[in-house]
């Protein structure tokens, strides 16, 4: 099956939603998961309830470190924030495709409106993406 790795630095926000997103609609082509090269540990709440609210499983999210998943090596890496795609990737990453796909960051946002917006935006991206992973994965 074929594995997409999310990797923003905190794991938190972004990298979280595009692995709750993806795995939900995965359709048993793809297998996935997120990380974080300093992970906070925690998941931003808004994060949960938004996906809660769309409808999406939170039960087996958490903050991880890429570290964690080394005995797991993925066929896709996907840095969504400006920070992850400019670390040097793990040794294990090395063969794995990456792509760097910027999202902008709902959980830096104070003005509950103004998150809102964002998280909508961010998971309509997500979400309008899944089909050419689902492609990706089906041609691989």
């Amino acid at each position: 099956m074929f594995h997409i790795l999310f990797v923003c630095t905190h794991n938190r926000c972004r990298s979280i939603l595009c692995e709750a997103i993806t795995s939900t609609n995965a359709q048993g082509v793809l297998r996935v998961s997120s990380a974080g090269s300093h992970p906070a540990g925690v998941i931003y709440p808004e994060t949960l309830n938004q996906l809660r609210q769309r409808g999406y499983s939170v039960d087996n999210l958490k903050s991880t470190s890429w570290a964690d998943l080394e005995q797991d090596a993925p066929d896709l890496v996907v840095t969504v924030c400006d920070s992850a795609a400019g670390e040097a990737c793990p040794l294990w990453l090395s063969g794995a495709q990456k792509v760097h796909w910027p999202l902008p960051d709902p959980s830096k946002l104070s003005d509950p409106e103004l998150a809102e917006a964002a998280f909508n935006q961010v998971m309509a991206k997500i979400e309008a993406q899944v089909p050419a992973w689902l492609a990706l994965a089906r041609n691989s």
